[in-house]
């Protein structure tokens, strides 16, 4: 590849690199607010919430384009094919986790009227905290190229886990009353949404370990748990 063909190369997978972290940033950030929408049941923050997602499909489509260009255009070379293939990975696991923080303003805006449980909205603020900060572990230890730190997130999803699975637990609790019943029954699909954000921020931290060290291994397998 000649030198300036070989040099704009790098600049744009540079600049591709640098968008995605911004796309990171973004995501977190909507999750962090849809969680306060849920908190706060103003239909205007929800709003908010859902409209951005246009900035993360944004980032998407535009990082995706840049990717497909650089492998059209270019001849990677073998490191460099496995970053644009960890871009790829990692560009769709950022637009998913957008898509999560829509689901939860949506739910927060459907919610909005009933009667609300505090106990059930300390739950979920407790993993809404530990998965944004797991989505910007993932995304920081991209930018480091930090695979101790990847592989500190599956312990990090633990309580998460947990707590989601203790979620069916405080619904049952609402039996007896229909319409906050139906409140918990939404913040329980909120639960699962906080869950799989955390399980993707897991699989960010995967594709990283396989950037730095070539090899893509599983944090967790499910079909072997005794590993």
């Amino acid at each position: 590849m000649p030198q300036e063909i070989r040099r704009h190369f790098h600049e744009e997978l540079h600049e591709t690199e640098f968008q995605i972290q911004e796309m990171g940033v973004d995501a977190g950030e909507m999750v962090a607010r849809s969680m306060a929408a849920v908190e706060s049941a103003d239909p205007a923050m929800c709003d908010e919430v859902i409209a951005s997602d246009d900035t993360i499909d944004g980032h998407y489509l535009d990082i995706e384009r840049r990717i497909l260009g650089l492998f059209a255009l270019q001849t990677p070379v073998a490191s460099d094919l496995r970053l644009l293939t960890v871009l790829l990975h990692v560009n769709l696991h950022l637009e998913r986790i957008g898509d999560m923080a829509v689901n939860i303003a949506k739910l927060a805006r459907l919610a909005g009227d009933l009667p609300r449980s505090p106990d059930v909205l300390e739950y979920l603020n407790e993993m809404s905290n530990i998965a944004v900060g797991m989505v910007r572990t993932a995304m920081d230890a991209f930018s480091r190229r930090d695979v101790e730190a990847c592989r500190r997130l599956p312990e990090m999803d633990d309580p998460v886990d947990r707590l989601n699975r203790g979620m069916l637990q405080k619904i049952l609790e609402f039996r007896e009353d229909k319409s906050q019943l139906e409140w918990a029954i939404r913040m329980h699909v909120v639960s699962r949404q906080l869950e799989r954000i955390a399980d993707h921020a897991v699989d960010i931290g995967e594709q990283v370990a396989f950037l730095v060290t070539g090899e893509f291994r599983e944090f967790s397998d499910a079909s072997h748990p005794e590993q």
